[in-house]
């Protein structure tokens, strides 16, 4: 057995990764149907003791921390109150379909589609609230978001097929798209430049932050390396490359910032490394992929060299569950709001926030680590 395989026999969840390729596409998405239809949110679990990846004795990389759905989560509440408002349900959550997901000075933002907005779980100043857009910034299906260093905010909205601006006070500035331009679904940052994810025309879209204007366009619509077919999420690295989760060909693409393809991982199929629906995507400073697959609800972390490191998560309803995850997002930033969540002896070099779309669990959060007083040179070299 190598060492990739030991490493995945230890998950604390077990996953029936069947090593055949699909036969045809339709089978995938009958594959994909009978998933989904599992969705619906079950009772909720409790459980006892921390949750860990690979589960101990093992040295584990990953904790489970928290689930964030609703404003109890972070606003401090008697025991009075909460012998008044009794056990949680799903419609005392925040948000109702959380799609994107970001971080930024100590609070989580969540994009509801279904509720016309974004949640804000403000953890540094312990209240949560909703921002829904009025006039000009009204959101129609907000969809995915990135957080500028400053706090602007830019939302993708496929309702009205464009970028919606807010301040660092969340409130409304610009839209950036004319009619028929894209129909976005995600974005990304960097310096005067956006990147926009454009499931219309098969590409990513670069916009001028001043202007609005399209200054090139990444890739094109098509089956074949370099090529996009409905592009659902996008990352910019620390290194400065873009990551594309090119969901219809099922896979990740990688490319420089000025459109230059340079690698392609992943295929179509149930078998480890292969992916159904792959949708978000984060990147940490070391170039660990860590990719969402909406269909097997789990993530999935991908090396330098296309290696599969390790998966987490599974749809249920326990603490550590995702259904239907859509959106992924690595934090270096707010770790020292988290460290109180994990065990003493775990110490966590980042955080990584993943959003459900069903069930009770809308916003969990796993910090990556190291135990301490245990030995991670041969158990698990290929993470570090």
């Amino acid at each position: 057995m190598s060492a990739i395989q030991s490493l995945l026999s230890v998950s604390n969840r077990t996953y029936s990764f069947s090593q055949t390729r699909l036969g045809s596409y339709f089978l995938l998405l009958l594959l994909t149907t009978v998933l989904l239809a599992s969705c619906a949110a079950p009772a909720k679990k409790e459980q006892a003791g921390p949750i860990f990846y690979p589960p101990l004795p093992n040295p584990p990389r990953l904790q489970y921390l928290a689930t964030f759905s609703g404003a109890s989560d972070v606003v401090e509440s008697s025991g009075f109150k909460a012998f008044l408002l009794g056990d949680r349900t799903e419609a005392s959550s925040l948000v109702v379909k959380p799609y994107g997901v970001a971080a930024h000075n100590g609070a989580i933002y969540v994009v509801d589609t279904r509720g016309n907005g974004y949640g804000v779980f403000d953890l540094r100043n312990k209240k949560a609230f909703t921002v829904r857009g009025s006039g000009a910034g009204r959101m129609l299906k907000p969809i995915n978001i990135t957080i500028d260093q400053d706090g602007t905010k830019y939302i993708t909205d496929t309702g009205r097929d464009q970028i919606l601006v807010f301040d660092a006070k969340n409130k409304f500035i610009r839209a950036y798209g004319i009619k028929d331009q894209f129909k976005p679904s995600d974005v990304a940052s960097v310096g005067d430049k956006l990147f926009v994810a454009d499931l219309k025309n098969h590409h990513i879209q670069v916009l001028s932050k001043q202007s609005g204007d399209v200054l090139y366009n990444v890739a094109r619509g098509g089956q074949n390396e370099g090529e996009l077919f409905y592009p659902t999420n996008i990352e910019v690295d620390a290194a400065g490359y873009l990551h594309v989760s090119d969901t219809g060909n099922f896979r990740i693409q990688k490319f420089t910032l000025d459109g230059k393809f340079v690698s392609s991982y992943g295929a179509v199929g149930t078998g480890l490394g292969q992916f159904a629906r792959p949708k978000g995507i984060a990147v940490d400073d070391l170039g660990r992929r860590y990719i969402i697959d909406a269909a097997f609800e789990n993530v999935q972390i991908i090396d330098t060299d296309g290696k599969l490191l390790l998966f987490f998560g599974g749809p249920g309803a326990d603490r550590d569950s995702i259904n239907l995850p859509t959106d992924i997002e690595i934090d270096y930033d707010n770790v020292n709001l988290f460290q109180k969540y994990a065990d003493p002896k775990f110490k966590l070099e980042y955080v990584i926030l993943v959003t459900s779309q069903f069930g009770f669990n809308k916003v969990n959060v796993y910090g990556f680590g190291k135990m301490e007083g245990m030995d991670y040179e041969e158990e698990i070299k290929s993470l570090q």
